[in-house]
């Protein structure tokens, strides 16, 4: 079933080799003188999209980054990384079989984590149940905190539901009290685990802050024509609209509410709208689009990062996750060292309990969570700026009311 999506990768020095046929594996020697890493990703399905963008980019820029150097330290040498690889479909069931496979079969040594909210915790009972480090990095859920519990192996690196919609209704409520907009909301949402508990999140949140939901709709994965919701938006006349999307129906909205000249005050769109397609596709008409995450662009760091992405990719990284992977990563890579041998326990324990120098800056995780993420950006003049929260560096202020569809 699998071997049609594999693919077992030594990447040394900037050069991509054949690491050996299909069904070879390493013996005990070779083992010793490289580390093999594994992960499913949605290469194919309605995953691709946001995959392919935010996480596969990071996996391989940092394995060339780590083996251009010459690998990850281990005592006195440094050890290549090599790869195994699959197409998890954007399947829970697939991604679980990978998993199972890569483990049992490829024994590799460290398993990087899938794509998205729905896949992150799919996956988690295994790599529990298995030992493995799970970098959860592009899962948001209230039950991160109630998981890394349960689960000492975990990290979770992107915020609950409840910051990233309380920080976009804490935003919302200081536009209202400027006199920048009403009161009045309009909510879509997708019907998997990601737009449920955000959408969830989100009523409490605006209610807290003093607004009506005027408008509250999900809709199913997969669905293209969006106006019928658009529609019934726009008859509940709001403020806002809030969309808890994914990145085919990011797009899809801001396509149907320009066709339908829906152009309220603040228009925000969820994962996607950080993504340089996003701002490729709509060009002047991305400009004051709100979407969920940020960054801070003026950080030397992440301008260094996004010029190397660029080179080594071919295009930009997202202005969210994308550099919260890179940065997981560089925690993995310094925790082994710090560990000094490839003891999945020991280095779990590491990640939770060290500090670490990255491009988004020194990371240092609470029970198993990062704590400081942004959760609303806007497009301004070409860049995604970081919104909120306000507390955190590289902070700009909101462009309201949004400028008309050009």
């Amino acid at each position: 079933m699998f071997s049609a999506n594999r693919r077992t990768l030594l990447r040394g020095a900037g050069l991509a080799a054949l690491a050996g046929t299909l069904w070879t594996f390493p013996s005990t020697a070779d083992a010793q003188e490289k580390i093999r890493i594994g992960y499913a990703i949605s290469k194919t399905g309605p995953y691709a999209g946001g995959a392919g963008i935010t996480t596969l980019p990071n996996y391989e820029l940092w394995v060339k980054d780590v083996n251009a150097a010459g690998g990850i330290k281990l005592g006195d040498k440094k050890l290549p990384i090599e790869v195994v690889e699959y197409d998890d479909r954007s399947s829970s069931e697939e991604a679980v079989k990978a998993i199972e496979r890569l483990a049992n079969q490829d024994k590799v040594d460290f398993i990087l984590s899938p794509w998205g909210t729905g896949l992150n915790l799919a996956v988690g009972p295994t790599l529990n149940r298995l030992g493995y480090p799970h970098l959860a990095v592009t899962s948001v859920t209230d039950k991160a905190p109630e998981l890394a519990k349960r689960w000492s192996n975990a990290t979770f690196w992107l915020g609950t539901s409840a910051q990233i919609s309380e920080g976009l209704a804490d935003l919302l409520g200081k536009l209202k009290r400027e006199g920048k907009i009403g009161a009045k909301i309009a909510m879509v949402s997708i019907a998997d685990q990601f737009g449920i508990e955000l959408s969830a999140a989100g009523r409490e949140a605006f209610k807290k802050h003093g607004f009506t939901l005027g408008y509250d709709k999900t809709y199913p994965m997969g669905t293209q024509d969006l106006q019928p919701l658009l529609k019934d938006a726009i008859a509940s006349n709001p403020d806002a609209f809030i969309a808890f999307s994914y990145p085919p129906d990011t797009i899809a909205l801001t396509e149907q509410a320009q066709l339908l000249k829906f152009n309220p005050k603040v228009f925000y769109v969820g994962v996607g709208t950080a993504f340089p397609l996003y701002k490729g596709k709509f060009a002047a008409n991305s400009d004051g689009v709100m979407g969920i995450g940020g960054w801070n662009a003026e950080s030397p760091q992440l301008k260094e990062y996004l010029a190397r992405h660029k080179a080594a990719t071919g295009k930009e990284p997202d202005r969210w996750a994308s550099s919260i992977t890179y940065a997981s990563l560089q925690v993995l890579q310094q925790a082994i060292e710090k560990v000094g041998k490839l003891d999945r326990t020991a280095v779990a324990a590491e990640i939770r309990a060290g500090t670490f120098e990255t491009i988004i800056g020194k990371v240092k995780l609470k029970d198993g969570l990062l704590q400081e993420v942004w959760s609303v950006g806007q497009w301004q003049n070409g860049e995604f700026y970081a919104l909120a929260p306000t507390s955190l560096p590289g902070a700009r202020a909101a462009v309201v009311p949004k400028p008309q569809w050009q």
